[in-house]
């Protein structure tokens, strides 16, 4: 019996030590094991069996393999691989996490049984490297599905028939900064990254707030303010009448006058005077040289002093009128504002009508519209006793009847029918006491100055001639 008991215990015995020496030798293999244990995971992917070369390309494969989509209104406009916009799986760093959690699942002889027995569950990061230049080189405009629409900015209008300034608004393109895409895309990108899971596919929507704002928008202060301005004068239009002869002045013209300083617009207080000054150097006729072709056929040119007759345009009148009717806005046909008018004018041709005395023939001849309607012999200032006639173009100053005349040297008048003065106490009138008119008379026995006529010619001239008719005496 006992020795049956000594070779159970010797039996069990090297049965013990044989378990012992396969369960150590099958621990030391499995401690030895360059690969994982079954039911081991790593980011959720199996990797049973598998070494850490085997798992590296699995979990790079899995993690890059999300695209990145980028979307305009609902458009597909580029799609890239992870790659393509420089990110990349950092494989050294992966290893080295792989083979972290490999040494992991034997760190003890306890936490080997249970890896054995459980497997295991493990959670290492996935390290990606950026490279900025591939970015910048992959994301650009230039590689998007659709063309840029270019912005247009806002610009003023101008309506000829309603005359009329408005804001054509700004149209907003699709025109994208490269960096501000690129920025979008790295954001997106790096929101998705980092995670223990691989990345779905990426899609990233341009904001409108990412477009290039046009340069000019129709709120532009400066903008509104021309219009405003503009709108505040160009209906204006003044036709200037000179007889048959017309000058336009509308907006074609006064918009060159509107000046803009600061949040202000006004017009040109400069320009409008020199528009005046021209009309007036173009349009007026008095203390101007002039050339009249007499009767007789023959020139005479009247320098600027001796020339007292026609129009004259009364600058600071006409600025003034000019300046209220452009703020008025109004549509007017009108003379200009004169300081001195002549009788009759088409352009400035101004003598349609006067009265034409020649000194030398002692003749007058009164035309109207151009036409001699009366001629007459007349007697003018006496050459002897030194009271010539003056010469030069003169206006009828007015015209009275009857008249008494008072010459300086005498105290008393003389009394005439048709007094029509011209120049400083001379003048056109009738004499009755005379009975010859013409020939040399005025070299001995003429007037004071005055052009003597016989009565029916002063009536005739009287009553046809209206005040400010020249008179040209040569």
């Amino acid at each position: 019996m006992v020795k049956i008991m000594k070779w159970i215990l010797g039996i069990a015995a090297a049965l013990l030590a044989a378990i012992l020496i396969i369960s150590f030798v099958f621990l030391r293999r499995e401690w030895d094991r360059t690969t994982f244990f079954e039911h081991t995971t790593i980011n959720g992917f199996q990797v049973d069996g598998k070494s850490t070369d085997e798992v590296l390309p699995i979990l790079t494969d899995a993690f890059t393999r999300a695209k990145v989509h980028l979307m305009e209104n609902g458009r597909e406009e580029a799609v890239w691989t992870l790659a393509d916009v420089g990110y990349t799986i950092d494989e050294a760093a992966l290893k080295s996490g792989i083979e972290d959690a490999l040494g992991k699942q034997k760190s003890s002889i306890a936490v080997l049984l249970d890896s054995l027995m459980n497997g295991n569950s493990f959670e290492i990061e996935v390290p990606f490297r950026y490279d900025a230049q591939v970015l910048a080189g992959k994301v650009t405009t230039a590689n998007l599905a659709d063309a840029r629409v270019k912005n247009v900015d806002a610009r003023i209008d101008y309506d000829q028939e309603a005359k009329n300034y408005s804001i054509i608004p700004e149209v907003q393109g699709t025109e994208l900064n490269d960096q501000d895409l690129q920025q979008l895309v790295q954001q997106s990108v790096d929101g998705i990254l980092g995670g223990n899971r691989p990345a779905e596919d990426i899609s990233v929507e341009i904001p409108a707030s990412l477009y290039i704002v046009p340069s000019v928008l129709s709120t532009d202060p400066a903008m509104n303010l021309k219009v405003n301005t503009f709108n505040s004068y160009d209906k204006a239009s003044i036709t200037y009448v000179f007889g048959d002869e017309k000058v336009l002045l509308d907006w074609n013209t006064i918009c060159d006058w509107v000046v803009f300083e600061g949040d202000q617009g006004y017009l040109s207080e400069e320009k409008i005077r020199e528009y005046v000054m021209n009309l007036g150097k173009e349009y007026n006729t008095i203390y101007y040289a002039r050339t009249f072709h007499t009767t007789g056929g023959s020139e005479i040119v009247y320098s600027e002093t001796e020339n007292n007759y026609g129009y004259l345009i009364d600058e600071e009148g006409e600025y003034a009128q000019l300046l209220s009717d452009i703020q008025s806005n109004v549509q007017t046909e009108r003379e200009p504002v004169y300081a001195y008018k002549g009788v009759g004018r088409n352009g400035r041709d101004d003598m349609g009508s006067y009265v034409e005395v020649s000194i030398g023939a002692q003749h007058l001849w009164f035309y109207k519209d151009y036409q001699i309607v009366f001629e007459t012999d007349v007697v003018t200032g006496c050459i002897a006793k030194n009271t010539p006639t003056q010469t030069g173009i003169f206006p009828i100053a007015y015209k009275e009847s009857p008249a008494t005349l008072i010459p300086s040297n005498e105290t008393n008048g003389t009394k005439v029918q048709y007094w029509m003065p011209f120049y400083d106490g001379q003048g056109l009138h009738d004499a009755p006491w005379r009975h010859a008119f013409g020939g040399q008379i005025y070299q001995t026995s003429g007037s004071h100055g005055c052009v003597n006529m016989p009565y029916y010619a002063a009536e005739f001239i009287f009553n046809n001639a209206d005040t400010g008719t020249p008179v040209i005496l040569y």
